[in-house]
């Protein structure tokens, strides 16, 4: 995104809210603030962008520093009005929304969001950390570059998967969790058999986290079945409790030691 698109007509004032409030939406207010506070402490837009993870970001940073330079108000008034942008955004994103998600055959005349696209949109919308648990894994190329974009970003990757052993030989071939070992840096976890106390229970959970504020529950898996072949239905939360409360309860089954990192070593060998 360069400048000129960033840039939208019409008093000064909003022109300079408007780029913020699209700054926000495309890289959450925490680093709208965080660029806020470099400039306001003196670094200049050649040390800004020479930061910046990426292309994109960068452009977005640029665009923000030159609203606020060509604004021809002080600049303490800019950032007071980007930081009162910043607190509003949250306060809105703190209401809850509900989207229904589905994959496989479109009905047209109903409009519904794709699993393939939403599953990819919620992990390039974190900023922080990312939660994934799923059944059953393969190779969903689209899925995987989203989270080395995310790893790239500094965003911590969690991902809980079922394992051949515990699956009982409902899961056939690799690994599950072979499936995200192309991502460097991502954890992974399981729920080894030992701690299961029901006899043929499944590490059955399908959802993606991002940051505490948005949560997929899906019925399908991540693979390329599950994500754009089969008819699969799901619901995308976005604010409220339930994002928080679905990561605070993995983080307490971590900490108990029901669910435990996971090594993965030769080809469909699992040990943790």
């Amino acid at each position: 995104m360069g400048e000129g698109e960033l840039a939208p007509r019409g008093d000064v004032s909003d022109r300079v809210a408007l780029i913020g409030l699209a700054f926000a939406e495309r890289w959450g207010s925490n680093r709208l603030l965080g660029v806020l506070d470099r400039i306001a402490a003196g670094m200049s837009r050649d040390i800004l962008l020479a930061t910046a993870h990426s292309g994109e970001y960068a452009d977005s940073v640029g665009a923000l520093d030159a609203a606020i330079e060509s604004s021809g108000r002080p600049q303490n008034e800019s950032l007071a009005l980007l930081r009162g942008v910043a607190a509003g955004y949250i306060r809105g994103s703190n209401s809850v929304r509900v989207d229904l998600v589905w994959s496989g055959p479109s009905s047209h005349r109903v409009p519904v969001r794709s699993t393939a696209q939403v599953l990819t949109d919620v992990v390039a919308a974190a900023q922080s950390d990312v939660l994934l648990m799923t059944y059953s894994a393969r190779e969903y190329r689209p899925l995987l570059a989203a989270l080395r974009g995310a790893c790239v970003r500094g965003v911590t990757v969690t991902v809980v998967v079922e394992t051949l052993q515990g699956a009982g030989g409902a899961i056939v071939g690799m690994e599950p969790a072979t499936a995200f070992l192309g991502v460097p840096g991502v954890e992974l976890w399981h729920w080894p058999a030992s701690e299961r106390t029901e006899s043929g229970a499944k590490m059955h959970a399908k959802l993606a986290v991002a940051d505490r504020r948005i949560l997929f529950v899906s019925s399908a898996n991540l693979t390329q079945a599950g994500v754009a072949k089969n008819v699969e239905a799901g619901l995308l939360v976005t604010g409220g409790t339930a994002p928080q409360r679905a990561v605070e309860h993995v983080a307490q089954l971590q900490a108990s030691g029901t669910l435990r990192r996971l090594q993965v070593g030769e080809p469909g060998m699992a040990v943790g």
